[in-house]
């Protein structure tokens, strides 16, 4: 029995209104000792980008925060595929299948506006605040908590600070000093183009035997890569192109894109089966636009005092292994199994250094895999290029690690040593 005193509630402060702070706000709504407040900088709540993957470990993620996540997912339009083809897109092997990746933890694919849209839905709008730009943080003396200091000259007390406000976020600067060197995120090694388009349409121009299963595509090729899945109750097919690049400004976060350029970047490409057909659906929009990858090389904690942050704020990745979205949502059930065992203001810096602490190790493993994955898969392996049985070795087993996590033994890890450490 829950025998805490709910009139002094522990207040927290969520900034950043996408996936991850949606998610994490969703799970601690449920406890009556937690006043949570969701703060977003932007004048409306909303996510940029087409379409997101959860993975099957994603899923059983979202579950631990509760049945309410999970049926979210479902109520969004999410789309399970049976699995993620692997295939050679250009050069003397393209249509050669490499493998099926993760026919027994099925992937669902949702779009990612309709997915945050439900996660908010049980929020109540009372503690959802929208053009809230944190720009300084400070301690609050009188309480022991932090005040937050926004754009539009107010300040809110809380015990705790989240920060979920993503790849630009400030509360990252907080936590290592905005000189650190993993401070500001860096360009990653590829810029990519998306498109949504009907499923009509993408099944003439790729062909029809692409689409006989709900599956997810994903062509390896020398210097770039093709992706194609179906979400929204199977209407419409995202359609991704990525492109390895050596430099890039790094001031600069997105270019216009033409036919010129995508036909250059995809020319070994051209004779094989899938580039013509994805360039004319990513050219069909009103604004192709080319997006730079970039990444946060890793930082030494996550947290400082009463402060911390999760998901893209704490560990932007590329998106080679698909783990961008799932990991942030196990920081976000870290989180609430810590916060729901707090019991005082004063146990929540070591609830935050153990969340650091639990949560760093994997979610770093998985940035830094990810962009080997990339190489690889842009047929820039050291040795293995676009040979399909050397590719087949080198990536069959690198999801591995991050599938075969036991969530329920990670949450009693961090459990266990809160309540060590508060003992």
């Amino acid at each position: 029995m829950d025998t805490r005193d709910h009139t002094q509630r522990l207040r927290i402060a969520i900034t950043g209104g996408g996936l991850a702070g949606a998610a994490l706000a969703h799970a601690l709504i449920k406890h009556p000792h937690l006043d949570v407040q969701l703060y977003e900088s932007a004048s409306e709540f909303s996510e940029r980008g087409a379409a997101v993957g959860l993975s099957g470990i994603a899923q059983r993620a979202l579950e631990e925060l509760g049945p309410s996540l999970r049926n979210s997912l479902d109520k969004a339009g999410a789309v399970q595929l049976n699995s993620t083809r692997i295939v050679i897109g250009s050069g003397p092997d393209a249509s050669s299948i490499v493998f099926d990746l993760g026919t027994e933890d099925a992937l669902k694919v949702v779009h990612r506006a309709s997915f945050l849209r439900e996660l908010l839905e049980p929020i109540p709008r009372s503690i959802m605040h929208i053009s809230k730009k944190l720009v300084e943080i400070s301690d609050d003396a009188s309480s022991g908590g932090v005040l937050l200091h926004f754009k539009d000259g107010t300040t809110e007390r809380a015990d705790v600070l989240i920060g979920a406000d993503g790849i630009h976020g400030f509360a990252r600067k907080y936590i290592l000093g905005a000189d650190h060197p993993a401070a500001e995120p860096v360009f990653a090694g590829w810029w990519d183009c998306r498109n949504l388009v009907s499923y009509e349409k993408a099944k003439k121009n790729l062909g029809g035997k692409y689409f006989e299963q709900e599956r997810q595509y994903a062509w390896l090729g020398e210097g770039a890569f093709i992706m194609h899945d179906v979400l929204e109750h199977g209407t419409l097919v995202q359609c991704a192109g990525a492109v390895y690049a050596k430099t890039w400004d790094q001031a600069e976060w997105k270019r216009p894109l033409d036919r010129a350029q995508l036909e250059e970047a995809f020319a070994p490409w051209l004779d094989g089966p899938i580039a013509k057909g994805m360039i004319e659906l990513l050219l069909d929009q009103p604004e192709p636009t080319a997006f730079a990858q970039f990444e946060h090389k890793n930082a030494p904690t996550y947290s400082k005092g009463h402060v911390c942050i999760m998901g893209d704020a704490a560990h932007a990745m590329t998106p080679w292994q698909g783990s961008g979205a799932g990991q942030a949502i196990e920081d976000a059930m870290i989180l609430e199994t810590l916060l729901a065992d707090v019991t005082s203001p004063t146990q929540l810096e070591t609830a935050l250094k153990v969340y650091d602490e639990v949560r760093r190790p994997r979610t770093q493993q998985i940035t830094e895999s990810s962009s080997i994955t990339g190489r690889l898969m842009c047929g820039k392996g050291d040795g293995v290029e676009l040979d399909p049985q050397k590719l087949l070795e080198a990536l069959k087993k690198r999801w591995e690690f991050i599938y075969d996590c036991n969530l329920k033994e990670h949450k009693q890890e961090a459990s266990a040593l809160f309540h060590k450490r508060v003992a």
